[in-house]
């Protein structure tokens, strides 16, 4: 699919601008996300009002978008349509879940905190990818044995 070139600055507009949300939330920083994990400690509730925040911010776009079939640039938008909550949602939920609990990173932040020189996000940010090529490679394997 042919992509307008103005698409590349509006979302690295969009990903500068998701950075800096991120920076400033706090969702950076693992100690604190850490804080928001442990709730048999000393709880920091305030990432939750990071995360209602930003989901009520994104409901009108998101209503917007699911009457649309092409984006503002008019290429075609194709969003998923699966709602069932079948055995790889959930296990993948449960590996996400404890990852963000072990290390304090989700991909996002992650990645920023990389760009700013962290080391200990760019160990779990190799982690990650390391991660996603081995499920590539499981996912490749499974097609080859079921053709």
């Amino acid at each position: 699919m042919q992509q307008h070139p103005a698409q590349y600055g509006v979302l690295f507009l969009g990903g500068v601008v998701f950075g800096i949300g991120l920076i400033l939330s706090g969702m950076t920083d693992p100690t604190k996300v850490l804080a928001f994990l442990d709730l048999a400690g000393p709880w920091d509730p305030s990432l939750a009002f990071v995360m209602g925040g930003a989901v009520v911010v994104g409901l009108v776009p998101f209503a917007i978008v699911r009457r649309r079939t092409s984006t503002l640039f008019g290429t075609p938008l194709h969003l998923p349509n699966r709602r069932d909550i079948d055995r790889r949602l959930v296990l993948g939920s449960l590996t996400f879940g404890a990852g963000w609990g072990l290390a304090g990173f989700c991909p996002g932040p992650a990645l920023v905190s990389v760009a700013m020189l962290v080391p200990e996000a760019a160990i779990f940010t190799a982690a990650m990818l390391a991660g996603m090529l081995l499920f590539e490679v499981l996912e490749r394997l499974k097609r080859r044995r079921s053709n």
